[in-house]
């Protein structure tokens, strides 16, 4: 396997609750590839997106492989695992309301990953107010608490916190589900800049195929837990695997033009 490779899963197999949820999965991300997962509810999406984390829950039976910079994840220890988070792998929950603590104000939620990461009070405050402003939160935001910033602010200070110790890959899941359509075009158009100027790799979990043209390069395709489609976004939709064929006539219905 190549060493350009960030991420290799080979052969990922994950059972909850007695039921599999991912069969066989395998595939490669090199270190700045901006890759779409996509799949209608319930094909596994979320669930291959906490695997690549080391964050599927208790219980979980899990084989294959997940490397992540030569790391293997699969029955790696916790403390291993913590070591990776922040630093070599970050989330972006798909709902900021309830990964942000809204009694925390919101520079020492971004600062927190920086403290835990060695740096001290004042140098990690200073970093976050910046990375707030680089992702486009007004002056002020750092001082404010959660409730207090509109839903699309709140997913920009989650994407900050993920961004914080400059991870060299970004689970973005379902990022902007939670937003409305407005608010949804400017969160990831500010996702894809963020990684874009870092070269952070960036698997974005979504059911919203004009999200993931918009924001990738490449197509991932999940059907009841199996990988149906991986390659190129322009190659996987010319002759698209079914699952793809009825997102895209979703997309296609949903359109502004078709409305018309």
């Amino acid at each position: 396997m190549s060493s350009a490779h960030l991420l290799q899963v080979r052969d990922l197999t994950v059972v909850l609750g007695g039921r599999p949820v991912l069969a066989g999965v395998g595939f490669d991300l090199g270190g700045r590839e901006r890759v779409a997962l996509v799949g209608a509810s319930g094909s596994g999406k979320t669930t291959l997106g906490l695997a690549l984390l080391g964050l599927l829950p208790p219980g979980a039976v899990v084989t294959g492989s997940v490397r992540v910079g030569g790391t293997e994840l699969v029955g790696a220890p916790e403390r291993v695992l913590r070591t990776l988070r922040g630093r070599v792998t970050a989330l972006v929950p798909q709902d900021p309301g309830t990964s942000l603590n809204p009694q925390v104000r919101v520079g020492r939620q971004v600062a927190a990953p920086l403290r835990r990461a060695g740096l001290g009070r004042r140098a990690a405050a200073t970093r976050a107010e910046e990375l707030l402003a680089e992702l486009r939160l007004p002056a002020g935001a750092a001082r404010r608490s959660p409730v207090q910033l509109s839903g699309g602010q709140r997913q920009r200070a989650a994407l900050a916190t993920a961004l914080a110790c400059d991870p060299q890959l970004l689970v973005a899941d379902e990022p902007t589900s939670a937003l409305d359509g407005t608010v949804q075009a400017g969160v990831l158009a500010t996702l894809g800049a963020a990684t874009r100027e870092r070269g952070t790799a960036l698997l974005l979990v979504t059911h919203d195929l004009a999200a993931a043209a918009g924001t990738c390069d490449r197509l991932l395709a999940l059907d009841g837990g199996r990988l149906v489609a991986d390659g190129p976004l322009p190659d996987v939709l010319h002759d698209p695997h079914p699952v793809l064929r009825a997102m895209v006539d979703a997309t296609v219905a949903l359109s502004p033009a078709r409305a018309r």
